[in-house]
């Protein structure tokens, strides 16, 4: 039997749920209400960048902590798609890994000690990561710090990859190979760096998200996406162009916010995870009531 829950929620972690000064839920309301919805039987993923080993410390202990019940629709979708898992009370259930999607070990390998050798003092090497070559601002170094050296960062890696004979591209910049292909993609945000296949992104995701709710039945009646950069739009255009009633929301519209063919939310003077907290508070309300009505 197909169940249709009033909502599914396809969340980006960083900006919207987890802090990006913290990296962790620090708003208590957000992980109660992400609870309070999968409980009501909406589905709830994340889709993110982030590894499966992120989500198992960062995320899953503040929604078991605030009451997550046993079966609730809840699953991470990481690495950008390339990297799956159900979530339950006993934390992730088993990680599937695309390995087709993987970067060359030998690239990886190679890209550790350029990190750790050259941008030490400002960021380091995810070693949680199956798929995808991240590196990550540390913690305690200023946003402005980083940023000056995270260019440093990708041309290297642009330049490592075309060494090896592949072709690349970051934002509107290709470099194909000798055959003009393109196999990797160089993707820099607020924090981070990751090199990974052009295959990945928040698209591939939500298609892995359908798959998921389909293997339970499971069947929203309305989508919300909410993400922190333009690559998490691709969430809420994949849905739209299969027919699904979705509404995307922006927690950092100040880089702008395209023209789409659906509703785009924001909340005003809050962003990041205040505006993410926000709309799950206004969401998980409507699923009490069971009915959107006006929550927007």
């Amino acid at each position: 039997m197909t169940s249709a829950p009033l909502l599914g929620l396809l969340l980006d972690v960083d900006g919207p749920i987890a802090s990006p000064v913290t990296r962790s839920i620090a708003i208590p309301s957000i992980a109660r209400d992400l609870a309070a919805l999968a409980n009501d039987g909406n589905a709830v993923v994340f889709n993110t960048g982030r590894s499966d080993a992120f989500i198992a410390e960062r995320v899953v202990p503040p929604l078991v902590d605030a009451g997550l019940e046993p079966g609730a629709p809840v699953w991470a979708i990481c690495e950008k798609g390339a990297v799956w898992a159900a979530i339950d009370r006993g934390g992730l259930g088993e990680v599937f890994v695309d390995l087709d999607l993987a970067m060359p070990e030998e690239f990886t390998a190679y890209m550790r000690d350029v990190v750790r050798s050259q941008f030490d003092e400002v960021a380091f090497f995810d070693e949680t990561k199956r798929a995808m070559v991240s590196v990550e601002q540390h913690v305690h170094v200023s946003s402005g710090d980083y940023l000056v050296a995270q260019p440093r960062f990708d041309a290297h890696a642009h330049a490592a990859l075309a060494a090896r004979g592949f072709g690349t591209v970051q934002g509107d910049e290709e470099r194909p190979d000798a055959s003009g292909r393109v196999h990797w993609r160089v993707d820099p945000s607020i924090i981070a760096t990751d090199v990974e296949s052009v295959r990945l992104g928040k698209d591939l995701g939500a298609a892995r998200a359908i798959e998921l709710l389909a293997e339970r039945g499971v069947r929203p009646r309305h989508w919300r996406t909410m993400g922190d950069s333009r690559g998490d739009y691709r969430m809420a255009d994949w849905l739209h162009e299969r027919g699904e009633s979705v509404r995307h929301v922006d927690v950092r519209p100040a880089d702008g916010v395209p023209a789409t063919g659906y509703p785009v939310l924001t909340a005003g003077d809050l962003i990041h995870d205040e505006a993410g907290g926000l709309f799950l508070g206004r969401w998980a309300e409507a699923s009490r009531r069971g009915d959107l009505g006006d929550d927007e």
